[in-house]
C-alpha cells in the first residue's frame, strides 16, 4: 500500500460525505487543504510550504507538457 492509496481512500470518503450532507466538494477540499497546511506547519517552514504550493499551482494544468532536461 502507498501513501497515495490511503489519501485517495480518505479523500473520496470525505468528498462523498460532504456531498451527501449537501456541502459540496469545494468546501471539503478547502477544509482538507487547510488541515494539510496546519500539519505541515508542525515540521516545515512557511517559506517551504509556500514554495511547494507555488510549484503545485504552477504545474497543475493537465494540458501542459513538462520540459525535461537531458543529461
Amino acid at each position: 500500500m502507498y501513501a497515495s492509496d490511503v489519501a485517495q481512500r480518505h479523500f473520496s470518503a470525505a468528498v462523498n460525505e460532504a456531498e451527501t450532507a449537501g456541502l459540496g466538494h469545494e468546501a471539503v477540499c478547502r477544509a482538507l487543504l487547510g488541515l494539510v497546511i496546519s500539519k505541515y506547519l508542525e515540521t516545515r517552514s512557511v517559506a517551504d510550504i509556500q514554495a511547494e504550493l507555488r510549484f503545485i499551482a504552477e504545474n497543475c494544468d493537465p494540458d501542459t507538457d513538462f520540459m525535461f532536461m537531458r543529461p
